[in-house]
């Protein structure tokens, strides 16, 4: 961000109003524009930081004006759920080949196994729609809209462990302290509605516990972007946020009146040191004290009709499970929220996959098809971008003991498979191929950075313009190596 536009975006009020007698004028003008969508400004206060655009504006009209990204962590298997490998079944108990290994690093929990024996799925696939998707048994309500799904099945990251695998998914990067995905879209998309945040994260609780992975709120953080574009965690049980009511005796006019003098105290402050952080602060005050109003109203599913829950499945009236979240997903994408950021944990199967992924699949599959039919039927698939996936896939050779009715997979990140609905991809697309083994892709790789570079096209931005300045250069969510938009991905 220049230095023009910093000042810009943090000038005082007096200072503002003492500019000429037109301002409000101007200020009720420039939002009714933005509201009716004729100024082509996306309605927040902070914009891109490329240095020929303007704040607030896209490089180019986005064909998705918000993003549900639901993040199966641990890894979920493309093997026994999306990547049919039926040459396997005649290798079953047989060695994995040194030529398709090709030295692959291991993760510590493989690497000191004498053999690695070839575990074929135990689960029966089917071809479905018109693009002919093989989908495994496990999800049968997902393999009904797969002519509306975008599958890249050749995914292949860097990263081999959960934490740097996760962390370069979200922000682009294993190392932490960087903004995730959904911190940029708030950031260039700015916020659609007055009374809730941007970017919202909700943790589902999986039926199965056996083993879940640890969720840090390093992963939806702003980074060296202003702290407003964090993700606002929802929690599961109790009160939505922490502190959403105000304590008893306490009624909303003291409130007022309590906020109103941290504003003062905090104006003071920044008129003294000029910190931006200091608005940030007055603003997230002013969003609690309306979402003591519109989360409650959020959070109420009492008006949702019975048809609701035939989409969802009755787990939907359960807060916390998946399909609850999936239900609070669409709510807060037809309310204005920009960015909705949902866990789903123990996908990690690196034994008992016969006991574990029925389970994990049995939490998503209804919810997901769910999802989209709702948007579908609502009229806002087209411009919610709806993401699936883990931070990486699964071995071919079994961890541990191996059966024809159980085997454990370990972590795999050369290959696997992820989804994508609605926001402009193409529909009966797939996308990438694996060798027999789906350890090597062999046609059309898509690396983390292609992929974020394919989402942020959608929703507006090129990935080398959208950038912000911070310790002297010009970061980007898709660093500085080589990404290209995938085409082939997107109408």
């Amino acid at each position: 961000m220049t230095p023009q536009q910093e000042f810009a975006q943090n000038i005082t009020r007096r200072h503002f109003f003492s500019q000429g007698s037109h301002a409000v004028g101007w200020a009720a003008l420039s939002t009714l524009l933005a509201k009716s969508g004729l100024s082509g400004i996306a309605g927040g206060a902070e914009g891109p930081a490329g240095v020929e655009q303007l704040i607030g504006h896209t490089h180019f009209p986005g064909k998705a004006k918000r993003v549900i990204y639901l993040h199966m962590v641990g890894g979920p298997s493309q093997l026994d759920l999306y990547d049919y490998k039926p040459v396997m079944d005649e290798w079953y108990d047989k060695d994995l080949p040194d030529s398709v290994r090709m030295g692959q690093r291991l993760t510590t929990m493989t690497s000191g196994q004498k053999r690695f024996p070839i575990a074929p799925s135990m689960f029966k696939f089917a071809q479905h729609g018109k693009c002919g998707m093989w989908v495994s048994e496990l999800l049968p309500y997902t393999a009904k809209m797969v002519d509306e799904m975008c599958f890249i099945r050749s995914m292949n990251t860097d990263a081999i462990n959960h934490e740097p695998a996760i962390t370069l998914f979200q922000t682009g990067n294993q190392v932490t302290g960087r903004p995730c995905l959904g911190a940029w879209a708030s950031y260039g998309l700015g916020s659609a509605n007055e009374n809730l945040p941007t970017f919202v994260v909700l943790v589902a609780r999986p039926t199965n516990t056996e083993q879940v992975q640890a969720i840090s709120a390093r992963l939806w953080q702003a980074g060296y972007l202003s702290g407003e574009h964090a993700g606002v965690s929802f929690r599961s049980g109790g009160d939505p946020i922490l502190y959403i009511n105000n304590p008893p005796g306490v009624p909303p006019e003291i409130r007022r009146k309590t906020l109103d003098g941290l504003r003062a105290l905090n104006e003071m402050n920044f008129n003294a040191l000029g910190d931006p952080e200091t608005h940030t602060r007055i603003q997230q005050y002013e969003l609690a004290y309306r979402m003591q109003t519109s989360v409650p109203e959020l959070t109420d599913l009492s008006k949702e009709p019975e048809s609701t829950y035939q989409l969802y499945g009755e787990e939907a009236k359960k807060p916390g499970s998946f399909a609850h979240t999936a239900l609070m997903a669409r709510r807060m994408a037809e309310r204005g929220v920009r960015f909705i950021q949902v866990y789903h944990n123990n996908w990690d199967t690196h034994g008992n996959v016969a006991g574990r992924l029925p389970d994990q699949c049995r939490d998503v599959d209804q919810p997901c098809w769910g999802l989209v039919q709702d948007l579908k039927q609502r009229g806002m698939l087209d411009e919610t971008l709806i993401i699936w996936g883990g931070e990486f896939g699964r071995t071919i050779y079994s961890q541990g003991g191996l059966s024809k009715k159980n085997y454990g997979r370990d972590h795999h990140p050369r290959c696997f498979t992820m989804w994508m609905c609605g926001g402009g991809f193409k529909g009966g697309t797939i996308y990438g191929e694996t060798d027999d083994f789906s350890y090597n892709i062999i046609k059309d790789p898509c690396h983390i950075r292609d992929w974020h570079a394919t989402v942020l096209n959608q929703l507006g931005f090129d990935h080398e313009r959208f950038s912000v300045k911070h310790q002297g250069l010009d970061q980007r969510l898709t660093g500085v190596e080589p990404a290209k938009v995938i085409k082939d991905l997107i109408t």
